[in-house]
């Protein structure tokens, strides 16, 4: 389930109107209720007694008939929680698109409502074409071969005149083409009432792409008709299917530069399938989607290889990447306003949400330093969905040290990912210790080998004690990530003078182990410094042993960095 904290029951217009003639917005009802007000001018009272609403009718219409409750899966996500999925039906017949799914807490109280209701459904359901007469009208009309998984149902369709068709569907495989499509047919003429390729979901197509620094990738793609669509069918997905957006590992958004749509997505309105970054013909050219798209792949093998993680919850939540939040040529209006957030920043937010910053025009320069669009450096991809493994373990208080860590464990993977993907080296493209420098060139954002060089704290005496940046986050991180680089590539502290023998680069695994174990599995949200110390030490000794390279190139780390 993502962790959507606001959500509001929504009527939509839909484009019919019913036989009956009710009212236009009554034609189709798209349902996201929650505990909580997204809806503006709604109140949280309100949404609750919409979703409390919801569960009622939810309730009524399965005991009618209205409802077919198809799973209640235990939510793996919630202690005690089930997921529900109910499809719509009309004296025992599907209603093609009409479902929800139901979320319930271990108490058995609702906690949200999805889905699509078609209302006031009132035809007639007795076919004039027997099943066998329709298999044969189906398989011509999709020239082909009815599956034998999808054999014809008697289904319900929205008609584009009004009202609703009674039909025959089958997903029908034509050797013509290769295509396999969903076809439905007149139940009483036999005659094709709707037909749509229904075989992009059946296997990944592959695209390639120019990144930001100008080199060529692969970019895991999925087809949906004549265009491709930025779906990443390899990486799984999780059991669930989010506001009819495809079920995909990956799924890259591009905003178009648009800023009032940007806002209404980050405000927890859902995306829509047209929001989806697309291409016509598999070759890719928006180098800020080619890059999120495919880092994002990157850095979730990373974690499977390394850690066994299965995504950012180990569930395979869906992750959601949005690109092109504005227009890079419209910072002179908007940079006030969103300079931090859509033009120099990415930002993880919950439910598996990451938004990527546009950068600046190439004729302008900040601090010194030209700035790409966000998506383009794997070390920054990897950072931001670093933060939601974080989400999902830890939950590091986002402040003062706790939230140093958080940081710091962002910065520590997104090098390590770095590492295992690009070749060793001090260039655009290439794996240092360095963060953000394909995209803040030259020289990046951060250092984690000389943290002083960027003005930033390399020693605990050092750590900055105010109140700006939630506490010195994004500085008082580089003590950690010194740390870091000193338990792998060992060397001496400026401050302490203090020389550490650090694993060696060829063992670096085992200091990214023993802090992916600290940080997700031994540390309280509310860790100090301190706290990361021991947790690091301790699960060191887990992994390797007491007294192992490890634990000591560790302990030395610290000790260095003046932390005990």
């Amino acid at each position: 389930m993502r962790n959507v904290v606001v959500v509001a029951l929504v009527f939509a217009t839909g484009a019919w109107v019913h036989s009956q003639t009710p009212a236009p917005t009554d034609r189709v009802m798209r349902v996201t209720a929650a505990a909580r007000a997204l809806a503006p001018g709604q109140s949280d009272a309100g949404a609750l007694a919409d979703l409390r609403a919801w569960d009622q009718r939810v309730t009524d219409m399965q005991r009618a008939g209205d409802l077919r409750r198809l799973a209640g899966i235990s939510d793996d996500m919630v202690a005690g929680g089930v997921d529900e999925r109910f499809e719509q039906r009309h004296l025992g017949v599907r209603v093609f698109g009409g479902s929800l799914t139901r979320q319930l807490n271990r108490f058995g109280q609702a906690e949200s409502v999805f889905g699509t209701i078609y209302p006031d459904v009132t035809i007639d359901v007795t076919p004039a074409l027997a099943p066998d007469a329709a298999a044969s009208r189906l398989a011509a009309a999709g020239n082909g071969v009815v599956l034998r998984t999808s054999p014809p149902e008697l289904m319900i369709i929205p008609n584009d005149a009004g009202g609703y068709r009674l039909t025959y569907s089958a997903r029908v495989f034509s050797a013509a083409d290769g295509w396999v499509r969903r076809v439905f047919i007149d139940a009483d003429t036999g005659a094709t009432a709707d037909s749509y390729i229904d075989s992009w979901t059946q296997t990944a197509a592959i695209g390639t792409g120019s990144g930001v620094i100008g080199d060529t990738k692969k970019i895991m793609t999925g087809q949906q008709g004549s265009s491709f669509i930025a779906a990443d069918l390899l990486r799984p997905p999780d059991s669930n299917t989010y506001f009819g957006l495809p079920r995909t590992g990956i799924l890259t958004f591009d905003l178009k530069g648009n800023l009032n749509r940007t806002l209404q997505v980050l405000d927890f309105l859902a995306p829509a399938v047209t929001d989806i970054a697309a291409d016509s013909d598999n070759v890719w050219t928006d180098a800020a989607i080619v890059d999120a798209h495919t880092y994002a792949g990157y850095t979730y093998d990373f974690y499977y290889k390394r850690f066994g993680r299965k995504g950012l919850d180990n569930a395979n939540l869906q992750m959601w990447l949005f690109t092109n939040p504005v227009k890079a040529t419209d910072w002179p209006a908007l940079f006030g306003q969103y300079g931090g957030t859509f033009f120099l920043n990415a930002f993880y937010s919950s439910g598996g949400n990451v938004t990527f910053g546009v950068g600046l025009p190439s004729t302008v320069t900040m601090s010194g330093k030209t700035w790409y669009p966000f998506s383009g450096a794997l070390d920054v991809v990897a950072h931001e969905l670093t933060h939601g493994v974080t989400d999902y373990t830890s939950d590091l208080i986002y402040r003062n040290e706790s939230g140093a860590l958080n940081e710091s464990f962002s910065d520590m993977m997104g090098t390590a990912v770095e590492f295992d993907f690009q070749p060793v080296g001090n260039g655009i493209g290439q794996a240092d210790w360095l963060e953000g420098e394909d995209i803040a060139r030259p020289g990046g954002i951060r250092s984690l080998s000389n943290p002083n060089a960027y003005g930033h704290p390399d020693h605990y005496s050092l750590r900055r004690t105010t109140s700006a940046d939630n506490g010195g986050v994004h500085t008082n991180s580089s003590i950690v990530n010194h740390m870091f680089y000193l338990a792998i590539a060992g060397g001496t502290n400026r401050v302490s003078g203090q020389t550490v023998v650090g694993v060696g680069f060829e063992n670096r695994q085992q200091i990214e182990r023993a802090i992916y174990r600290a940080f997700t599995v031994l540390m309280p949200a509310s860790a100090t410094f301190s706290a990361a110390r021991a947790a690091t030490i301790q699960a060191a000794r887990d992994l390797y042993g007491t007294n192992s390279n490890a634990e000591r190139a560790l302990t030395a780390a610290w000790n260095a960095v003046g932390v005990s």
